[in-house]
């Protein structure tokens, strides 16, 4: 199989911090070191991470342009390093790519025909799902799994989701009621998407148009706000709780929770993933074609996804 990987291949490529992102024909495929594993990516979503990236909000930690932006991929494994040890040709894997998010993240994404990729941070893709499905899954699903860990969620607590409708507090719910056994899941959409949020399992579904979730007479034992809503959580939160923060900053007793990306996760997780009792959830518009990943990312932009954006076919 090795034989027939090409030498250049097509990518996405930005070239300056909030420059164009260009499809390019002649980019070099990534040399694989001896813990990774080249892909062949048949999918990749996008995640808030990637446009923050390309504005440039990281700079500082970043790794320099010309990036290939893309941090989610679902693949087949076409090339294995010599220190591999659970991976082999042809195992159909999914993950996040960058082990770290946001400290020198690789120049070279999923958004591309092939991507190398830490064997650690990958797991064989569940039986069930597609690529597609299988693609929108780590980053938001490692961050809502690792938060609610994090905050010490277990069964029998309560739990309040902010933004139920996005790629991570859709997960949240899931994973608090299915696999954490929550006593009791809020969640907070706007009108059109309440019953969306019962759908996931959620007993209380808030309409943030309509009702500050703060003047709740009710406290919960989590608050895990997925949409930058820091000062407003903690009024939610009961006395010794926790508040979990993915966007905008964390205001005491909050914190902020950044992932670090661990295939571990993905393998603890897919026996809840092939049974069904977690679902992926998509947007109704993906998937968009590889050819109109600007398209995608002007989506994303405006913040009203449900569930995630994901680019199929990459390399069919």
């Amino acid at each position: 199989m090795s034989s027939s990987i090409p030498s250049k291949m097509e990518a996405w490529i930005y070239n300056e911090y909030g420059g164009p992102l260009k499809l390019v024909s002649d980019v070099a495929v990534p040399e694989v070191n001896d813990d990774q594993v080249l892909i062949k990516v048949v999918a990749a979503a996008l995640n808030p991470v990637d446009f923050k990236r390309r504005l440039g909000k990281f700079k500082a930690i970043d790794s320099p342009p010309p990036t290939v932006p893309g941090y989610d991929v679902a693949g087949v494994v076409v090339k294995v390093g010599s220190q591999v040890k659970s991976l082999k040709e042809g195992d159909e894997v999914y993950g996040d790519i960058n082990e770290n998010s946001l400290e020198q993240p690789k120049r070279f994404g999923s958004l591309a025909e092939y991507t190398a990729v830490e064997e650690r941070l990958l797991a064989l893709k569940p039986k069930n799902l597609d690529f597609v499905q299988a693609a929108s899954l780590p980053v938001a699903i490692e961050t809502a799994y690792g938060g609610l860990e994090k905050a010490g969620f277990s069964a029998g607590k309560s739990i309040l989701v902010l933004g139920g409708a996005g790629g991570v507090g859709s997960l949240v719910i899931q994973l608090a009621k299915q696999v954490f056994g929550a006593s009791k899941v809020a969640a907070t959409s706007s009108t059109r998407k309440l019953e969306f949020l019962k759908s996931l399992g959620a007993d209380l579904a808030i309409d943030y148009t309509k009702e500050k979730f703060e003047h709740l007479p009710e406290k919960f034992d989590v608050v895990y706000d997925a949409v930058g809503q820091g000062d407003r959580a903690v009024k939610a939160v009961k006395k010794g709780g926790s508040v979990v923060v993915i966007a905008g900053a964390a205001t005491p007793p909050s914190f902020y929770f950044g992932l670090t990306s661990n295939g571990e996760i993905l393998k603890k997780l897919n026996p809840f993933l092939e049974s069904g009792k977690v679902k992926p959830v998509l947007d109704p518009k993906v998937p968009y074609p590889f050819d109109k990943v600007n398209e995608a990312f002007a989506y994303l932009e405006t913040e009203r996804a449900t569930g995630k954006v994901v680019i199929f076919p990459i390399n069919p």
